[in-house]
């Protein structure tokens, strides 16, 4: 059976498909009459809504988040979106699919990404600063986690190599940002590289992107600080003031207290730090968002749950 992917569906609109994808989320919901199961459905092209509206309690138990499954049912639009009703939905073994076809991935070139990582590296002047990031980076089972993680497991940059072309956004607007403003550039463009770095342990990416335990119980922010001081540790004479400053743009870089900050801003270069972060991530959440809409003739996205509002295509 070819595949089907999910770039394509809105040229089977009102056709029935049968096809592989895989299950990027899932969430039994109280219906007005009945319960219903609400999917988001993945593949390496894409995501797309999916719905099943019938018999949700027997299919409930029938796959879980992550699962490749095999689906029949019906493509619609609903408020000019693209969704699939499921009619019927199974566990796929594993001989049915190549699993290449369902890990979502950058496209952006990854070498061309780590060429510009270890240029802003090699752009800092500070020397306790630049071995810092050169012991972390040229770790080769670091590296290899930094290459292949995503940067969030729904919201944005949720793909393989997504940590990366994060990362190297944060730092150019940083860099940017370092011509505008009277901040310390080192300072900032090593916070911009590191502010994220917890996420290599914080995320497992088999075909879905889930938490790790350890992810879920301490955090990408506290497994980032302990990363960093434990590297410091072993550098002779790293400056206690320096890694302090460090420490804090890693600690602060979510802005506030209910969005898991563990300190708020209190330095210029971690209030720079924080938008620039903020300002890649809420941007290419709603790039995500706008790519999927575009494919119909939308006027708008599908609602986002995140942040309360639909965006306008115009």
């Amino acid at each position: 059976m070819e595949k089907i992917f999910t770039e394509s569906l809105y040229a089977h609109v009102n056709e029935e498909i049968i096809s592989y994808f895989m299950v990027a989320q899932k969430e039994l919901r109280e219906g007005n009459k009945s319960k219903y199961i609400r999917l988001r459905l993945a593949d390496s092209s894409g995501t797309v809504a999916a719905n099943i509206w019938n018999n949700a309690a027997h299919f409930n138990k029938e796959f879980e988040e992550g699962d490749i499954v095999k689906i029949k049912g019906i493509v619609i639009t609903y408020k000019d979106q693209v969704q699939v009703t499921v009619n019927k939905i199974r566990k796929a073994d594993d001989n049915e699919y190549d699993l290449s076809e369902f890990i979502p991935k950058t496209k952006k070139d990854v070498n061309e990404l780590s060429d510009q990582l270890f240029g802003y590296i090699d752009s800092i002047d500070d020397e306790p600063l630049r071995t810092l990031l050169t012991n972390i980076f040229e770790d080769k089972d670091i590296y290899a986690l930094f290459m292949r993680s995503p940067a969030a497991k729904s919201w944005h940059h949720n793909y393989m190599g997504g940590l990366l072309e994060h990362t190297v956004s944060v730092a150019k607007i940083c860099d940017f940002s370092a011509k505008m403003y009277p901040v310390q550039r080192d300072l900032l463009i090593t916070g911009a590289i590191l502010h994220d770095i917890g996420k290599i342990y914080e995320y497992n990416m088999k075909t879905a992107i889930d938490f790790t335990t350890m992810g879920r119980l301490i955090g990408h922010i506290p497994l980032g600080d302990q990363l960093i001081t434990e590297t410091a540790a072993k550098i002779n004479l790293f400056p206690k003031n320096t890694l302090m400053k460090l420490r804090h743009l890693i600690l602060a870089h979510h802005g506030e207290y209910e969005k898991a900050s563990c300190r708020l801003p209190q330095t210029v270069e971690a209030v720079v730090l924080h938008f620039a972060d903020n300002l890649d991530a809420q941007t290419i959440g709603v790039r995500q968002l706008v790519e999927v809409a575009e494919k119909t003739d939308a006027e708008w996205t599908e609602y986002d749950r995140m942040n309360n509002r639909y965006f306008y295509l115009g």
